[in-house]
């Protein structure tokens, strides 16, 4: 039973009345955002923490980085199917979450550990060549 189905039926046919747009901010309340995360900076590195109960196959999660944006994916499933739910507050389901870094990461520096209920994702810090400082030769010009 998804207790969200209902609210997501409603939601679909008052899109007709206020619009799809409309509905955007309100995303987040309606059904709040899973995996729940945080994200912590360091100068060159970031670690990003995510709650995942219940993973047993690493298979069932994925996780892309493009430049500056992290990417999970996977289900979030406790594994609790019989007797009928008085209350649900842990989050289940399918997930998709694409989360902004402050800035670009390395795709050939990536570490990912679960443990307790957590996926640890270490991300490191993009340092181009190009963005190294270069010293600038100062020519000296002749006076006329």
């Amino acid at each position: 039973m998804d207790p969200f189905q209902q609210m997501s039926d409603w939601k679909r046919n008052l899109d007709h009345f206020f619009g799809e747009q409309f509905w955007d901010q309100f995303e987040g309340i309606l059904k709040p955002t899973i995996p729940q995360i945080n994200l912590y900076q360091t100068d060159n590195e970031l670690l990003c923490i995510a709650s995942i109960p219940g993973l047993m196959n690493m298979e069932k999660v994925d996780i892309y980085v493009d430049y500056a944006t992290l990417e999970l994916r996977g289900t979030i499933d406790i594994g609790q199917s019989s007797g009928t739910v008085v209350k649900e507050e842990i989050l289940q389901g399918v997930f998709e979450r694409k989360i902004s870094l402050p800035f670009p990461v390395r795709s050939d520096k990536i570490k990912a550990t679960y443990s307790n209920g957590l996926l640890y994702v270490q991300l490191h810090r993009l340092i181009s060549d190009s963005s190294r400082k270069n010293r600038v030769k100062v020519e000296l010009l002749e006076e006329k």
